[in-house]
């Protein structure tokens, strides 16, 4: 991981004189970037002070920090540095080199870190360090596509104004993409459930915001009409681990609206060890240190985003409907996930019956000032009950397969000082009930942020 910032340090070497030959970096314009050669480097720094109610103590690994929503483990009421609460502190390097008239080859590599911390976004060792750790003892974990990498992402390939993009490597899926267009906080960790959760714009799993592996395509037919489609090799025979993604949309007169669908094969939702199986890890030859436990399911999403913009308003709304099943293909102890970390237990029979979920969001987005958003939104999701046996059919908190559902609730403000810098302040209501509140040590949190990012 270190080689990634020797190779960042290079690059900002080597654009110190740059002058900008196109729009790039987060929101930084291409007369303002630090450009060389056709290749630009770019980052965020996004660090605030956030307060939560219920929650359990904020961790030096996971890109947020702290866990945003009520989560499982939430107990206690909070207050530290956060990072990457309205967008992920990251740098990059991207770039595009004319080939001919027609065609450019095209490129970008991210790293991820938490600036409080100065780690590597590592969502996964936030797991890990709460190996055989009970609920009122395990600081925030929270499974994710971070795991420790040294570039979050990684592609190259080609574009064409005719005949689109076309690009290979580790890539945002089109869920993810639609999700930071159609948000109405652009997917920000501090103030959304779509950003505090990648487990929607990850198709059902939060590994999967961001696959390795991956074809990815997209074109456009004028200006009015888009498609896309992504898909994910295994590396291995069998379909364990691929995935497919489509998007189709369009733009009309202020108005955006995209549908999506996405299948994911033996997907990957990944846990902590419970100290039985901390317990048992000698006997397997695995390690704590990087050994997880995980649920195994094929997912199938399908999703409409929309919204519709007249200034100074722009108003957002999606649904989202996913169907976890048993994989066809299951996975063994011993599967090697993400950066490395080992499925030391495994479970591939979750879903006998079919869990399904339904997620949905409204908000609006009021420019007072070229300077000044002001953004309210609404977020939920229902669970159905999906148990067997005496668990069939419940409606209450006993189990987590009896029916349940989520509600968040948020507002908040960002002022930009120039398009380097900006500040914001914010809050996010969220409750859990029913079977989403199964095991849950408190149901409920409030999380005011206030903070600022600087963007080159």
């Amino acid at each position: 991981m270190k080689y990634a910032w020797i190779l960042m340090f290079g690059a900002l070497t080597a654009a110190a004189p740059a002058c900008a030959q196109q729009k790039t970096g987060p929101g930084v314009s291409g007369d303002d970037s630090l450009t060389w050669q056709g290749i630009t480097l770019y980052g965020v720094i996004d660090i605030g002070v956030q307060y939560d109610t219920h929650s359990a103590p904020f961790t030096p690994y996971r890109p947020s920090a702290s866990g945003n929503i009520v989560r499982q483990n939430s107990r206690q009421s909070v207050t530290g540095l956060t990072p990457s609460n309205m967008g992920q502190s990251r740098v990059g390097l991207q770039g595009i080199e004319h080939l001919n008239d027609e065609f450019s080859a095209v490129f970008q590599i991210e790293t991820f870190f938490n600036p409080q911390s100065g780690e590597i976004a590592d969502s996964l060792k936030s797991l890990a360090v709460n190996n055989g750790r009970s609920l009122t003892a395990q600081t925030v974990n929270v499974d994710g596509s971070s795991a420790g990498q040294a570039f979050q992402t990684a592609w190259v390939g080609f574009r064409s104004v005719r005949f689109g993009t076309l690009t290979f490597g580790r890539q945002t899926t089109l869920l993810l993409d639609g999700s930071i267009k159609y948000d109405p906080n652009y997917n920000a960790t501090a103030f959304g459930l779509l950003g505090a959760s990648n487990t929607y714009s990850g198709g059902g799993a939060q590994e999967d915001n961001r696959l390795d592996s991956t074809a990815k395509y997209s074109v456009s037919f004028g200006d009015r009409v888009h498609l896309a489609a992504l898909y994910k090799f295994s590396g291995a025979s069998g379909s364990a681990n691929t995935a497919f993604q489509a998007d189709l949309g369009g733009e009309y007169a202020g108005a955006s609206l995209d549908a999506y669908y996405s299948k994911e094969n033996s997907a990957i939702t990944a846990t902590y060890l419970t100290a039985a199986q901390v317990a048992g890890l000698p006997a397997l030859g695995y390690s704590v240190s990087n050994s997880l436990a995980a649920t195994i399911s094929d997912n199938e999403a399908y999703a409409l985003m929309a919204f519709y913009k007249f200034d100074p308003l722009k108003f957002f709304a999606g649904y989202q409907r996913i169907v976890y099943t048993d994989p066809h293909t299951p996975l063994g102890a011993g599967f090697q996930d993400i950066g490395g970390y080992v499925l030391a237990f495994v479970t591939n029979n979750a879903y006998v019956n079919s869990k399904k979920v339904q997620v949905y969001w409204t908000g609006v987005r009021y420019s007072v000032s070229p300077y000044l958003d002001l953004t309210a939104a609404y977020y939920g999701y229902q669970q159905n009950a999906y148990g067997t046996g005496t668990q069939s059919g419940c409606a209450t908190a006993a189990h987590s397969t009896c029916s349940g559902s989520f509600e968040a609730y948020s507002f908040d403000a960002d002022f930009r000082f120039n398009q380097h810098f900006d500040a914001y302040v914010g809050a996010m209501y969220s409750g859990v009930h029913d079977g989403v509140a199964s095991g849950y040590l408190e149901t409920t949190n409030i999380n005011p942020t206030v903070g600022a990012r600087y963007k080159f």
